[in-house]
């Protein structure tokens, strides 16, 4: 297991919800801003969403209020819940790790997990 572990991914129909979950070490779960991608086959890597270790959120606009990023502090993870899914968020979602503190930090990919939505 490496710093940064993806879960939750499925294949759901159109108009499901699912939440995927990323797994981060102690270190990078307290020092890091932790970031949701996703990249559809042939398409370059997009952000989706982002959270500060203070918890601020950011997004996409593409998510639209679809989805929520958060912080479970409990068990060093984060989570994206995504709702009323659609076709287009197809794609392999990556969690990624910049540090806060330091820009020559080391950062930090998950190996991703497979979201399809198709009916």
């Amino acid at each position: 297991q490496g710093e940064l572990t993806e879960f939750g991914g499925a294949s759901v129909q159109p108009g499901d919800s699912l939440r995927l979950s990323c797994l981060a070490s102690r270190g990078v779960f307290r020092y890091y801003t932790i970031y949701w991608y996703r990249q559809a086959r042939g398409q370059e890597r997009d952000l989706v969403a982002s959270v500060t270790t203070g918890g601020q959120a950011n997004y996409a606009d593409f998510v639209e209020g679809r989805f929520i990023i958060s912080r479970d502090e409990t068990n060093n993870m984060v989570h994206l819940q995504m709702n009323d899914l659609k076709a287009e968020d197809t794609a392999v979602y990556y969690c990624y790790g910049e540090s806060e503190y330091l820009t020559s930090a080391k950062t930090y990919w998950g190996q991703g997990t497979q979201v399809t939505v198709s009916s």
